[in-house]
């Protein structure tokens, strides 16, 4: 099948098609896209123009400057227990959504299934679709905290199935896999030869004591794991299109030559700058403030969606909460259409991120505590009005 063909088999991003909606109203909340309202600390800002003064302004490797590659084995050492080799191991890319369909392209063969635990974020499927691939979802459920369970992959794995794709925390419902949880995937995926990818670019997110782990730091993973992180969220930085990878050397070789016929490589002074940065302690203090403030706005979040009879776990990780709103009678797309409608608050419903999502709605909190509260106010209001709770 041409890649045009399977072009045809993408649907746009849901979560698109209802902001794009949003663009043309007044006075709307926007509690929909995944994205830091933090500005780049200014410090990362200064030695993207120190970069460009020292004339970082030509191609670099496609593989990415080294010096950023070494910043990055340094970092997945002291903060994850990952021990790669930045020579061979770790690649930089144009922003970490592209390490799923390049790593992919790396070693499935048409029609080979990539299990994914669903609700999931938007851009998985379509990646394994675009690599020739078959997307499955495996649905994770409220009552275990939205974790996926190898009880629930042992009913979805076939002879076909190549890979499995695991996202902690989670986007779009806050969870956080165990190491207990992780251990046991791991036995999974060795007992059926599974390459995994482990997206972590939410890691330094997480709440009331919770620590994120990497599955590629377990025993014999890094071997047969692809993980894929990034400087968006961590470090506020989604405009600068920079992400990271680190896996076996068979599999970035490929990945770089993808990259090479593709984007050639990331843009250099921003990688210059992504560098310096994982090795200042500013960029780490900064991070702390912004968890902290989004634990802040999580508590609210929850609190009040609680109080105003929709159920919500309280999510461990990243900036998103998804309350399930099944209970007042509308479906999640009617619930999303009504809220951006009358109330001029914009959230994404849960069947955007797969059938598992269907009766919850997505609520980003990576906006102003004000602007939180003014949304779940006017939330309230309507669905008092409406009779729904």
């Amino acid at each position: 099948m041409a890649l045009s063909d399977r072009l045809e088999m993408v649907n746009p991003s849901e979560i698109r098609k209802l902001f794009d909606l949003a663009a043309g109203m007044k006075d709307v909340i926007s509690l929909g896209i995944g994205e830091p309202d933090f500005d780049t600390p200014s410090h990362i800002k200064e030695y993207a123009k120190e970069a460009l003064d020292k004339g970082y302004t030509h191609y670099g490797p496609n593989a990415g400057l080294p010096m950023l590659r070494e910043a990055v084995a340094r970092k997945l050492k002291n903060q994850n227990g990952i021990e790669a080799d930045p020579k061979t191991e770790v690649m930089i890319l144009t922003g970490a959504n592209q390490a799923f369909l390049m790593g992919l392209a790396a070693f499935l063969r048409d029609g080979e299934e990539v299990l994914i635990p669903s609700p999931m974020f938007v851009s998985y499927a379509p990646a394994v679709i675009l690599a020739g691939g078959k997307p499955v979802e495996v649905p994770t459920y409220e009552e275990n905290e939205f974790r996926l369970s190898v009880g629930d992959l042992e009913r979805h794995v076939t002879e076909k199935t190549r890979a499995l794709i695991i996202n902690t925390p989670n986007n779009p419902t806050g969870s956080v896999l165990t190491k207990n949880d992780l251990e046991e995937i791991a036995d999974f995926a060795v007992e059926h030869d599974l390459i995994v990818f482990s997206d972590e670019v939410y890691e330094h997110f997480v709440y009331d004591g919770v620590k994120n782990h990497s599955i590629a730091s377990l025993d014999g993973m890094f071997e047969r794991t692809i993980t894929v992180n990034g400087f968006s969220k961590t470090f506020a930085m989604t405009g600068w299109r920079l992400g990271f990878v680190a896996a076996p050397a068979w599999v970035i070789e490929k990945m770089v030559r993808f990259q090479m016929y593709n984007s050639t490589c990331p843009t250099t002074f921003a990688q210059y700058a992504a560098a310096r940065a994982l090795d200042d302690p500013r960029s780490w203090e900064a991070v702390e403030e912004m968890r902290k403030e989004y634990e802040r706005r999580r508590n609210l979040v929850w609190k009040r969606l609680s109080e105003m009879g929709l159920p919500t776990l309280k999510p461990k990780g990243a900036f998103y909460i998804f309350p399930r709103i099944r209970d007042t009678g509308l479906t999640d797309r009617e619930f999303s259409e009504l809220m951006l409608k009358e109330a001029r608050v914009a959230v994404v419903p849960g069947s955007a991120f797969g059938k598992a999502g269907e009766g919850y709605i997505r609520i980003s909190y990576a906006t102003a505590y004000e602007k939180l509260e003014e949304a779940m106010d006017r939330m309230e209001k309507v669905l008092k009005e409406r009779k729904l709770v």
